[in-house]
């Protein structure tokens, strides 16, 4: 869909933390670079040994501690607020508000002169898993001599023991909550909760909310991890996992041929967007513009190919009425699994033709592997910040799969061009794009 009001939206700053670390222009190099960030877990929440769970590497964000420094520059009230709330913060609730923080000083948004009432939030998330710890007291005290769980004596005994406050650290709608409180920011405030498909989500429904007129700038992010002890181990039963190898770096395959599965990551990532009378009333830096958006489900009922024809939708509608032709580059799924790269690949050709009529496809899950919620939001930075330049190469494509007929990045000097489509799914075939380009 595209934009038929008078109203354009722009973005104006980004916050990301990631495998690759937590600078935006940092994260294009490494891309550029070849830089993996899947390696051996080092802090799987929270202590679980190698060799427990079904795999032992994945991309995990390891230059975010949590320290009150990771939020940006902040003043000491707000340093003293955050510390506080963290208290109720999971890991991806604490890089949630982060990246907020980082991409509204990267905007250079001082709060104090906006209109608060029409400055709102709209977040994507995972679903969030409780840690096992939370509940661990509890239980202990319900084990009977044999070390056996009763269950009877968990509202006297167990239940007791829980923290009142637990699921406030795990509840998918609280980053857009206390972005909100920590700012107060008045405005529209909405989460999103359509796991990979959710980052180019929660950018249509702030395309929409700025474009109805109810708001003037929204944060609008994303954040999520599968490197949790039962989350990675949910993902394995659920899911086509990479398989372990002697080089971690070359597990995760978009579109190879030799490609075994997705690899766990966690990560998270936000814009500024605002209109444009808005930026230019406060000589914003304007990095670029919204200009497409589409979202579809299309489940098994549909067929099999359902997948393909959920990106396909989702292609065509972020694309409008836009000449193909200018299209400067396609940001894939590309999660690299057999059956999901090939169904994206058709999409793409389907929309777009032949590979020497497409343009450039690459995606950043060869280097970093599959964040989940937060996945789509580092992936529109990463091309964001590329457009003008070149373009970053699919890491560990190596050999194109022919059942994959794109117009693969696989070289060093593929311009970027002027405006990209990113695009996510979800396993069950919900699927969401956004089309970006530089201000015209």
């Amino acid at each position: 869909m595209e934009n038929k009001s008078e109203r354009r939206v722009v973005v104006t700053g980004v916050g990301v933390v990631s495998p690759l670390g937590n600078d935006p222009d940092r994260l294009l190099q490494a891309l550029r670079d070849r830089v993996s960030g899947i390696g051996p877990f080092t802090q799987v929440e929270h202590g679980v040994p190698l060799g427990v769970l079904p795999v032992d590497h994945g991309g995990e964000a390891r230059e975010f501690t949590g320290d009150i420094s990771d939020y940006g520059p902040l003043d000491k009230a707000l340093q003293r607020t955050i510390r506080k709330g963290a208290k109720v913060m999971c890991r991806e609730i604490e890089m949630g508000v982060a990246v907020a923080q980082l991409a509204m000083h990267d905007a250079g948004l001082e709060l104090a002169s906006i209109d608060r009432e029409r400055a709102g939030i709209v977040y994507g998330c995972d679903y969030i898993m409780s840690l096992p710890q939370e509940y661990a007291a509890g239980i202990r005290e319900c084990l009977n001599e044999d070390g056996e769980f009763d269950f009877s004596k968990w509202g006297e005994l167990g239940r007791p023991q829980v923290n009142p406050l637990w699921l406030l650290k795990y509840l998918p709608n609280m980053p857009a909550s206390h972005i909100a409180i920590y700012n107060d920011l008045r405005g529209p405030n909405n989460s999103i909760t359509v796991r990979e498909a959710s980052a180019g989500a929660a950018i249509s429904e702030a395309y929409s909310t700025i474009c109805r007129g109810h708001a003037d700038v929204l944060i609008v992010g994303a954040t999520g991890s599968r490197v949790h002890p039962l989350r990675t181990l949910h993902s394995s039963m659920q899911e086509t996992l990479a398989s372990n190898r002697d080089d971690p770096t070359t597990m995760s395959r978009p579109f190879d041929v030799d490609r075994d599965g997705s690899v766990v990551g966690e990560g998270a990532a936000a814009l500024v967007c605002e209109t444009l009378e808005h930026a230019q009333a406060r000589n914003a830096n304007i990095i670029g513009e919204v200009v497409g958006y589409g979202s579809s489900a299309v489940g098994p009922g549909a067929g099999e190919n359902h997948m393909q024809t959920a990106f396909a939708n989702v292609l065509r509608a972020a694309l409008g009425k836009a000449d193909p032709s200018s299209i400067g580059h396609i940001h894939a799924h590309g999660l690299g699994t057999k059956p999901c790269d090939a169904a994206e690949a058709a999409a793409i050709a389907e929309v777009f033709g032949p590979p020497e009529q497409q343009p450039p496809v690459t995606t950043a899950k060869g280097h970093m592997g599959n964040l989940g919620a937060g996945g789509g939001m580092v992936e529109i930075i990463a091309s964001l910040k590329a457009l003008g330049g070149n373009l970053f190469p699919i890491l560990n494509c190596d050999n194109l799969d022919p059942n994959c007929p794109i117009a693969a990045v696989t070289n060093d000097d593929t311009p970027a061009g002027t405006q990209f489509i990113s695009v996510n799914i979800t396993p069950q075939g919900q699927a969401s794009a956004v089309r970006i380009q530089l201000v015209q």
